[in-house]
């Protein structure tokens, strides 16, 4: 009876996330039907603790991503002042694409079932990498390049993924709202490191800086790897299941327009994330809170990544995914009004609240097009394989423009062109959606 019983939930976890495949081929529908609908908990124990893990990885990932303005300050004003702004922006964005691109590999290896070794891997890998960093000598660009475009990046990819895919197997109809607290992980990590490392910078130096904020990487990753749990077992052990159909995949209009989309946005979206501490320092705002601004703006995507994804399970992904991004778009031109210390403040609030909106529905959004809990993994590795190129060259494309004469206004317009494009890519994809599923809610 208790053999029965596992067998038929491991047979669950390989059914369609939200019913039937709307009009895939017909073949994949029928192979499809087979199989009942999962039986997610959407809670308990087990469930909210893999948030929690998951939130620490968050906070060190994307959270220590989002220090990378004090980086781009530091190394410009002080400890790289031999390389131009956009060189130094080169370390933040390969960073950020290989810790997207990472994800066919850490995406595969999560839908083969092994979470657990990769998420253990790359913890190792980042507190290793960041201590290399506290090593590396002023105006030595190749040491610092390694462990922190490299090294981090390699190591943020392979958690990254994995520590968002884990979230669907306990949670199907809160999904977007256990996603959204999960990403607010990375607005709290872009307020403790940018604190911790503006202060210990101008007392201690550079090296304790990075070592400090080394110790609580490690500390945070040790305890996420004992709290998260996946529910589905090693590949090996499932029942046989049709395999994702590549394919299919992509050929998904709506899933290729989304990615396109998303690229689009993300090509322009971190010109205030890595620029506005050196925005608020070169214009000669308030000294204290140019450090604090980073700070600020994190602090405002924790309402960004919460709010609008608690409205998503409602509403739909799309649906306040596009003008998010569409309002990230507008206020990036806002930064031409940003001449006083209040402005900069209003500005930071606004734009953490509605970029941190974008990047906690973007993988919901993902997701929500798949047709099975077992091809999550390939479906977010492909998409932010793709968009990680945009966060290659993004901040480098906006330093070349900025010049070493911080020539403002070509990086603005230029990002603020491009969100917006992407917005406007994403009512195409939402439209395609809308129309497979026969209702506005997606």
């Amino acid at each position: 009876m208790a053999e029965n019983k596992r067998q038929s939930d491991a047979d669950t976890l390989v059914a369609p996330l939200d019913g039937p495949v709307p009009n895939n081929d017909a073949s994949n529908t029928e192979k499809q039907v087979q199989y009942t609908p999962p039986h997610i908990p959407d809670g308990g124990a087990k469930a909210w603790a893999t948030v929690s893990g998951s939130w620490l990885i968050l906070f060190c990932t994307f959270g220590y991503a989002n220090a990378f303005g004090v980086y781009e300050d530091y190394y410009t004003r002080v400890y790289m002042t031999n390389k131009s702004s956009s060189d130094i922006a080169w370390i933040g964005s390969t960073q950020l694409c290989l810790q997207f691109v990472m994800g066919l590999v850490s995406g595969k290896l999560f839908d083969e079932g092994h979470f657990h070794v990769t998420v253990g891997f790359g913890s190792v890998l980042c507190a290793f990498s960041l201590f290399m960093l506290s090593l590396a000598k002023e105006n030595q660009y190749y040491q610092v390049f390694l462990p922190q475009a490299v090294g981090l990046g390699i190591s943020l990819g392979l958690l990254f993924l994995p520590s968002i895919g884990v979230i669907s197997h306990h949670f199907a109809r809160r999904r977007s709202l256990a996603m959204g607290i999960v990403t607010t992980g990375s607005s709290c990590g872009g307020i403790v490191f940018p604190i911790m490392l503006n202060k210990i910078f101008q007392r201690s130096g550079f090296a304790w800086g990075v070592r400090a904020t080394a110790f609580v990487v490690l500390g945070c990753l040790i305890v996420a790897n004992l709290l998260m749990r996946t529910r589905l077992p090693p590949k090996s052990k499932r029942p046989p299941a049709p395999p994702p159909e590549f394919k299919a995949i992509m050929t998904d209009s709506a899933y290729l327009l989304s990615i396109l989309g998303a690229f689009l946005v993300l090509l322009g979206l971190f010109l205030p994330i890595f620029y506005i501490q050196l925005f608020s320092v070169v214009h000669g705002l308030d000294g204290n809170l140019a450090f604090y601004s980073l700070a600020i703006l994190n602090a405002a995507s924790i309402f960004g990544r919460t709010i609008p994804n608690f409205v998503a399970d409602k509403f739909g992904a799309f649906n306040l995914l596009i003008p998010c991004s569409a309002i990230t778009g507008a206020l990036i031109f806002a930064m031409f009004g940003v001449k006083s210390s209040g402005a900069l403040v209003v500005f930071s609030i606004l734009y953490g609240f509605f970029s941190g909106a974008y990047v906690s529905l973007i993988s919901p959004l993902i997701i929500s097009l798949s047709n099975s809990i077992t091809e999550i993994g390939i479906r977010l590795g492909i998409a932010f394989a793709i968009v990680g190129f945009a966060a290659l060259t993004g901040t480098p494309i906006a330093g070349a423009l900025l010049t070493d004469h911080l020539i403002w206004w070509r990086p603005i317009i230029f990002s603020g062109i491009i969100v917006l494009s992407g917005s406007a890519v994403l009512c195409v994809a939402r439209a395609i959606q809308v129309k497979r599923k026969g209702h506005s809610r997606v």
